[in-house]
């Protein structure tokens, strides 16, 4: 089992998401990258913790390699968007990639050349790839969101259409 921690804004999104893949044994939301220990969703919000709403991720790489995690995650996020994704704007919704390793910082520095020269984003690419430092999980009432809320309109709107785009491109590595 290898962990992965990803900050693609909203972790409610990125959660949800992530879960739904092959090989994936467990998402859990939480913050990462900050100064301040045990933080708490009211401060993270703020932006003054230096934190990002994140998830980490732990996969069977036999079954889902990092790179298509990777892959799944350059398409699924804006990562031109600096500090910001979609309607939610703030340092804690920035995108980066915390690594664990040397390889999976080689692995990192990898996908995004890739997605770089893939022309499929005319702007430049401003998701940081950063040494993992830090990750503590968020309160519970934010664990499995769109599960436990499916029908608020947030999910709806937000998070419905980015799980079908995940199943519309990347059906092969989607759980039954």
């Amino acid at each position: 089992m290898q962990t992965i921690t990803l900050a693609g804004g909203c972790f409610w999104c990125t959660e949800a998401i992530f879960k739904r893949l092959k090989g994936v044994k467990s998402v859990v939301s939480g913050y990462a990258g900050g100064d301040v220990e045990n933080p708490t969703y009211q401060a993270v919000s703020s932006g003054t913790t230096g934190h990002a709403e994140a998830i980490q991720i732990k996969f069977d790489p036999k079954i889902i390699p990092l790179e298509k995690i990777l892959d799944i995650f350059w398409h699924l996020i804006n990562p031109t968007s600096l500090n910001k994704q979609g309607a939610d704007i703030g340092t804690q919704y920035r995108s980066v990639i915390f690594y664990q390793n040397n390889d999976q910082k080689k692995i990192a520095e990898a996908s995004r050349k890739k997605i770089e020269q893939s022309g499929l984003y005319t702007d430049p690419i401003v998701t940081k790839i950063e040494q993992f430092k830090n990750f503590y999980p968020a309160e519970s009432y934010h664990q499995n969101y769109y599960e436990r809320n499916y029908s608020q309109s947030y999910c709806q709107l937000i998070i419905s259409p980015k799980i079908e785009k995940l199943i519309k491109q990347f059906g092969e590595s989607v759980k039954n």
